[in-house]
């Protein structure tokens, strides 16, 4: 193999959140482990003992327990994976000066003329999955090596648990003929369903039809099918990108047609993504309000203002204007904010505010939401708490406090990453 090949490599821990679980508790080893919330919640990662059972990442816990009642069921602890996950990057920064994360528990490297320092790819792999198990206390992943990024990722789901498996470039053909298209990024249901009544079931089949072919039938997508079935991907492995909106969202314990209570939801939402907008320096234009009611049907509506905003109260206020417009035709069950429309080089301050109220002064909001922000980050987040945040508060169970507080900070993870 050339010394100048291209290698990327995916890394990928292992049942992640369960794997901690059982590091932290030893008595749970060897056991099914399910991660989740309350009965109303989902799954967010089980250990391979559970998985056996059918178990699987974004089931909902009603139906894990009914195929796995045995299993020990415990609550995500986010502070906890995050300290991980901070262990396992500086690890992985220690092999290349490329490492992209991809989520909490998931990241690619650049792997590409690091022979020198590490020897062949493959010897580099098993010293990285070693550092990773010394550095978390005993933690497994498993790593994909290939020539492209999506066949890294691919790759590394070969020998799970705890493998590695390299996809040499003389090897990549045969593998693709045999891949199901599935596998290939962006192929959902509908799509594959599409596929499958053309005869194309394998990425081997899309050479049945021309290039020409898939750009005719399905544009863009059409195009990228083809290229990842004949194993071209160019995307680099990059260190980080800028966020592209900025959201939170809960579920709540009751459905409920309460529009306070919504109100007291939104106002939580808006102090988080404010909080961390101000935090990036950034601001949007969008306001997105998601709603998804008791029988999960979903909406989502937008206001795109004439300025941008990153305060609390604005983001409040606009979310809220947006519910005002709503019929609520049944109970909600899940309630979300989001804001996007980025300007690149937001200010951390802006004199901007929504055109519906051009009266409020958003420089003089974003001064006061910095000071509250200082002071939360000095003396901890409840130094400062809005009136209808606190009497809220008041009437929760403190352990609900702090399962919000995790499934907050969980949230802030998966869109840093």
């Amino acid at each position: 193999m050339s010394p100048s090949q291209r290698w990327i490599m995916h890394m990928d821990m292992d049942a992640f959140f369960a794997s901690i679980e059982q590091l932290d508790n030893p008595s749970l080893r060897g056991r099914a482990v399910v991660v989740g919330g309350d009965h109303r919640g989902v799954v967010s990662t089980c250990s391979y003992e559970a998985r056996r059972f059918g178990v699987h990442s974004a089931m909902s816990i009603a139906e894990a327990k009914r195929r796995c009642p045995q299993a020990v069921y415990v609550r995500p602890r986010m502070r906890r994976y995050a300290e991980v996950s901070a262990l396992v990057r500086e690890t992985l920064e220690r092999f290349s000066p490329k490492v992209e994360m991809a989520s909490v528990d998931e990241a690619y490297l650049d792997a590409t003329g690091l022979e020198r320092l590490f020897g062949p790819v493959e010897e580099m792999g098993r010293a990285l999955k070693a550092a990773v198990k010394e550095a978390t206390g005993g933690l497994t992943c498993s790593v994909g090596i290939a020539p492209v990024k999506f066949l890294a990722k691919i790759a590394s789901e070969q020998r799970k648990p705890d493998g590695l498996f390299l996809l040499a470039p003389e090897k990549t053909a045969d593998f693709l003929a045999a891949l199901s298209v599935t596998a290939v990024p962006g192929v959902g249901r509908r799509f594959s369903e599409e596929l499958a009544r053309l005869g194309v079931k394998t990425c081997g089949d899309v050479s049945r039809y021309g290039e020409e072919f898939w750009r005719r039938r399905y544009g863009k997508a059409g195009v990228v099918l083809w290229e990842r079935a004949h194993g071209e991907d160019p995307r680099e492995v990059v260190p980080w990108t800028p966020p592209k909106s900025e959201s939170a969202e809960s579920t709540l314990d009751v459905d409920t047609r309460d529009r306070e209570v919504l109100r007291t939801w939104i106002l939580r939402h808006a102090e988080r993504v404010g909080a961390s907008l101000r935090r990036q320096g950034l601001a949007g234009r969008t306001v997105t309000l998601k709603i998804k009611y008791a029988d999960f049907h979903q909406i989502t509506r937008q206001v795109t203002l004439e300025r941008r905003i990153c305060s609390t109260e604005s983001i409040y206020e606009t979310a809220c204007a947006v519910l005002d417009g709503l019929d609520l035709t049944d109970r909600v069950r899940l309630v979300g904010v989001g804001v996007s429309g980025f300007e690149a080089g937001a200010p951390k301050q802006l004199s901007l505010m929504p055109a519906k109220e051009p009266e409020k002064d958003e420089a003089r909001r974003g001064r006061l939401n910095m000071a509250v922000d200082a002071l939360r980050s000095r003396y901890g987040g409840g130094a400062v708490m809005r009136g209808r945040l606190f009497e809220a508060q008041q009437e929760e169970d403190p352990a609900e406090t702090e399962r919000r507080r995790d499934r907050a900070e969980g949230r802030r993870l998966r869109e840093k990453h």
